[in-house]
C-alpha cells in the first residue's frame, strides 16, 4: 500500500449520528477523506460532514439503503467517479429491536436480518474487491456485546450481531492472504439514541451492573475503530473486541 494513511479514504455506513458520526469525526481529526453514508438522515449527515470539513477533510455524503445491493452498486459508481473508493470500510449501519421473541413478527425479524446482516454482507462484498486488488484494506464491523453473550428481550438483535461476529472471523481468514484485515468492535452500552427506549430506572439498573459505572461515549468506541484501521494494526484480524467497561470479561 503506497497511499499514506492520512490520505486514505474511509467509508462509514450509518454515519449521520451516534457511533458512526463519532467515527467520522475521529478520522477527520487527522484529515482523512471521509464518506458519510446515511439512509434517511440527510440533514444530520450534512451536519456531520460540515464538522469533518472544518477539520480539513475531504468529505462526501451519500444516501443508500444497505438492504439493496442495487443501491449500493450505484453508490460504488458514485464513489469511483469522485475517486473516493474506500481503503477502510466501517460497517456501522444497523437497527435494534427490543421485545420478547414471542412478539417479534416475521417482518421485524426479516428487517433486522436485512439491515444488520445482509447490509454488512453487501457492503463488504462490494468494496473488498478493490482492497484485494491493492493488497491492502481494513474492514471494521460494529457489532454488540449481545452478539457475544445474548440478551433477553433482544433475541433477534443478538442473533444479527452474533452473525456479524461469525462473518468477521470467517472473512478475516479469507482475506488475510491479501493483507486485508477484518475485525469487529462489539460495544457494551453506549450513550446513543439507540438507548432512548430505556426508562431512567432501567438506565440506573444497567449502569449499576457495569464495573465502570457508566455507559461508553461514542468517541470512546470511535477511538478503537481508528486504532484497528491503522497500518501498524496489520497483525490484528478476525478479532471481536468488546469495549464494555468490564461488563463482560
Amino acid at each position: 500500500m503506497t497511499t499514506p494513511f492520512k490520505q486514505q479514504t474511509v467509508l462509514i455506513t450509518g454515519a449521520s449520528r451516534g457511533i458512526g458520526a463519532a467515527v467520522a469525526q475521529r478520522f477527520a481529526a487527522v484529515g482523512m477523506n471521509i464518506v458519510i453514508h446515511y439512509n434517511q438522515g440527510h440533514e444530520a449527515a450534512n451536519e456531520v460532514a460540515r464538522s469533518c470539513m472544518q477539520q480539513g477533510s475531504k468529505v462526501l455524503t451519500i444516501s443508500a439503503d444497505i438492504r439493496s445491493k442495487e443501491q449500493l452498486l450505484k453508490m460504488q459508481e458514485k464513489l469511483a467517479k469522485h475517486e473516493m473508493l474506500p481503503d477502510i470500510l466501517v460497517n456501522n449501519a444497523g437497527i435494534s429491536h427490543y421485545g420478547m421473541l414471542a412478539d417479534v413478527t416475521e417482518e421485524q425479524w426479516d428487517d433486522l436480518m436485512n439491515v444488520n446482516l445482509k447490509g454488512t454482507f453487501f457492503t463488504s462484498q462490494i468494496f473488498m474487491e478493490r482492497m484485494v486488488q491493492l493488497k491492502y484494506g481494513r474492514i471494521i464491523n460494529v457489532s454488540s456485546i449481545w452478539g457475544i453473550s445474548g440478551a433477553s428481550c433482544e433475541v433477534a438483535y443478538s442473533t444479527t450481531k452474533g452473525g456479524i461476529n461469525a462473518f468477521t472471523k470467517a472473512l478475516a481468514k479469507e482475506l488475510a492472504p491479501s493483507n486485508v484485515t477484518v475485525n469487529a468492535v462489539a460495544p457494551g452500552a453506549v450513550d446513543t439514541a439507540m438507548m432512548n427506549h430505556l426508562a431512567a430506572e432501567e438506565v440506573t439498573a444497567i449502569q449499576s451492573e457495569i464495573p465502570a459505572g457508566r455507559f461508553a461515549m461514542p468517541d470512546e468506541i470511535a477511538s478503537l475503530v481508528y486504532f484497528l484501521a491503522l497500518p501498524e494494526s496489520s497483525y490484528i484480524t478476525g478479532q471481536i473486541i468488546s469495549p464494555n467497561g468490564g461488563w463482560l470479561t
